[in-house]
C-alpha cells in the first residue's frame, strides 16, 4: 500500500515535492520496504495469536465474572426483597397474633364475668332458698313453741282453777279446760 503511495506521489508533478520529502524521511529513518513489511506482518500474527489464545479467553473469564456479579448482585436484591417481605410478613403475623390474643384475653374476661354473674346469681338464689327453709324452720318452731306454751299455760290454768276451786278435777273436766284455754288461747 505504501508502495502505491509512492508511485502516485511520483506519479503527480505538483507534488513532487512532497513525494520527494516522503522519500527523504523514509532514507532518514532507514526504513526498509520488506523489513517493514515482514515487521507488519509479524505484528499481524503475533496480534492474532494474542488475540485468540488470550485476550479472547481474558476477555471471556472477564464477561463470565462480570456475568457472575450481576448475577450475585440481582440475587442480594431478591434475597432483600424477600427478606424484607419476610420481615413484614413476621410483623404483620406478630400484630395479627397479639389481636387474637387481646381477642382471646376479652373473650376470656366476658367468660369469667358471665360464670362468677351466674355463680352469683346461683348463691343468691340458694340463699333465698336458705333463707326461706330458715324462715319455715322458724316459723315452725314459733308454731311449736306457741303450741308447747299454750299446753302450759292451759296446764297452768287447770292448776290455777283447781286450786282456786279448791277441789280436784276429773281426768275429763281437766281435758275440757284444757281444750278450752287452747281454743282461747289460738283465738287471742
Amino acid at each position: 500500500m505504501l508502495s502505491h503511495l509512492i508511485i502516485l506521489a511520483q506519479a503527480e508533478a505538483p507534488h513532487a515535492e512532497a513525494a520527494s520529502g516522503v522519500s527523504k524521511i523514509i532514507q532518514d529513518f532507514g526504513i526498509s520496504w520488506p523489513f517493514f513489511l515482514a515487521q507488519v506482518l509479524n505484528f499481524s500474527i503475533v496480534g492474532f495469536i494474542l488475540w485468540k489464545f488470550a485476550f479472547k479467553p481474558v476477555l471471556a473469564t472477564l464477561d463470565e465474572r462480570q456475568r457472575k456479579i450481576a448475577d450475585g448482585l440481582k440475587y442480594a436484591e431478591e434475597m432483600k426483597a424477600k427478606l424484607e417481605a419476610v420481615q413484614q410478613e413476621s410483623v404483620a403475623t406478630a400484630k395479627k397474633a397479639q389481636a387474637e390474643a387481646t381477642k382471646v384475653i376479652e373473650e376470656a374476661r366476658k367468660a369469667a364475668k358471665e360464670f362468677l354473674d351466674k355463680q352469683s346469681q346461683e348463691a343468691s338464689v340458694k340463699a333465698g332458698e336458705i333463707l326461706a327453709k330458715a324462715q319455715q324452720v322458724i316459723e315452725l318452731e314459733k308454731k311449736k313453741m306457741l303450741a308447747e306454751a299454750r299446753t302450759e299455760i292451759a296446764q297452768l290454768v287447770v292448776a290455777t282453777t283447781q286450786r282456786v276451786l279448791a277441789k280436784e278435777l276429773t281426768e275429763a273436766d281437766r281435758s275440757r279446760y284444757n281444750e278450752s284455754a287452747a281454743r282461747e288461747l289460738t283465738n287471742v
